[in-house]
């Protein structure tokens, strides 16, 4: 069958990869048309790769289009991890459209509008037997709506948060969409609430962490991987998109600065997870000669920096949840454009912005918010978590009740084949 799934921005990104792997095990003639990132390319490419190495029928699959994305030989056969023959592939990455935040989206309008175009001609023109939505409303309901009236079955996985505000779009979910996924265990009463047909099979998250490099990798390990000195070290991560990461790094900077300073941390890292999709550029006007001797900004380490970490202060989001799933005691932190703060403050009807705090309905971990997120609030904080025994262990405990509530392994292929199911009903 053919399956064409959107996903907008790096969590979708990794969501989207291990839905990916979970269709390839159920359905191995599988073609798959994305709107996603690198996590999706490679699972896209090793599934090609393994394809034609093993002979599985399809090696005509192969003859790429030339369409970009990085072309590469394996046993002989050029595969793309853009767009092969029979138009499977890559179709845009989510750097090109991800936006976050009520101003923000207003100020890339047109750009936004120009990728909804696109992408309803390329639907269209390629005709997949499900349209498969990955969170990321703004642009999916769009989609959404366009696909169900043009006769496609439209799939949503990871449910837009209408729990947390705009619940207008409850209608649009049971106008335009055939199943609904959902990845969070209070979700299922509201939808149940709502009368919305739901499949739940767990966190895909969980497969993420469990199943990662990092997972199985000694600290010391990754210390001589990644060329660091074998020291104590507290992660930070800035959020995934530009304007995250404007706002955030000077905090951080600031942060590691004056913990650094102090003498019982005088002998710390602080480690920066560059965001997928984004450069050294993004970051580095936050440097200098002084701060470079302890700031190390590293790129594709996201989840070694977290588990190996011996606190971390953490943009909210999927992180913070990854986070919890990897037991490393965390400060979450968030800033965005004060008008977007306001206009948010007056819609979201939630009492937390954290994942892990919603999953378990109190402060597991404490959020850190505008003005709050401040270098000295996230000093004390973090000092508390490594030097308090009896607070850090409370937050581990927390940690076990949000990932006990989550499922265990093996929701991504659950997922995958309950919905393989519901296409040939």
């Amino acid at each position: 069958m053919k399956y064409y799934i959107i996903a907008g921005e790096a969590s979708g990104d990794l969501h989207g990869s291990n839905l990916m792997k979970g269709i390839y095990s159920e359905d191995p003639e599988a073609q798959i048309r994305f709107w996603g990132g690198d996590l999706m390319a490679s699972v896209f490419s090793s599934m090609e790769a393994d394809c034609v190495l093993h002979g599985r029928g399809i090696q005509d699959r192969a003859t790429h289009l030339g369409a970009g994305g990085g072309a590469h030989e394996v046993g002989g056969v050029v595969l793309n991890t853009s767009t092969l023959k029979d138009g499977s592939g890559l179709v845009r990455h989510y750097k090109e459209g991800a936006v976050m935040g009520f101003v923000e989206v207003i100020a890339k309008a047109r750009k936004l509008l120009g990728n909804v175009s696109f992408c309803k001609k390329d639907i269209m023109e390629w005709n997949p037997d499900v349209v498969i939505l990955i969170d990321y409303p703004g642009f999916n309901f769009k989609i959404a709506e366009f696909a169900h009236k043009a006769g496609f079955k439209v799939f949503y996985y990871i449910a837009p948060k209408v729990w947390a505000s705009r619940e207008g779009r409850i209608k649009k979910l049971k106008a335009y969409v055939d199943k609904l996924f959902i990845v969070f265990p209070f979700e299922k009463p509201y939808f149940d609430s709502k009368g919305i047909d739901y499949i739940y099979k767990g966190n895909p998250l969980v497969d993420a962490v469990d199943g990662s490099k990092a997972m199985q990798e000694s600290r010391e390990d990754f210390f001589t991987r990644a060329g660091l000195e074998n020291k104590p070290f507290i992660a930070m991560l800035a959020g995934s998109r530009k304007p995250e990461i404007s706002t955030m790094m000077p905090v951080l900077t600031e942060f590691a600065a004056k913990m650094q300073a102090l003498p019982q941390y005088s002998g710390y890292q602080f480690l920066v997870a560059g965001a997928p999709a984004r450069s050294m550029k993004d970051y580095e006007q936050w440097l200098t000669d002084e701060n470079r001797q302890y700031i190390k900004i590293l790129f594709g380490e996201t989840q070694s920096i977290i588990r190996h970490a011996e606190a971390g202060v953490i943009n909210s989001g999927t992180a913070s949840l990854e986070t919890a799933l990897f037991g490393t005691p965390q400060a979450v932190g968030y800033i965005t454009n004060p008008l977007t703060y306001w206009i948010a403050r007056k819609i979201v009807k939630i009492r937390y912005i954290s994942l892990g705090n919603l999953i378990v309905d109190r402060l597991a971990f404490k959020e850190f918010i505008q003005d709050d997120c401040n270098a000295d609030a996230l000093v004390t904080e973090i000092r508390e978590l490594i030097e308090n025994q009896e607070r850090r262990q409370k937050m581990l405990n927390e940690y076990a009740e949000i990932r006990s509530a989550l499922g265990g392994f093996g929701a991504s292929s659950a997922v995958a084949k309950s919905m393989i199911e519901e296409l040939k009903k």
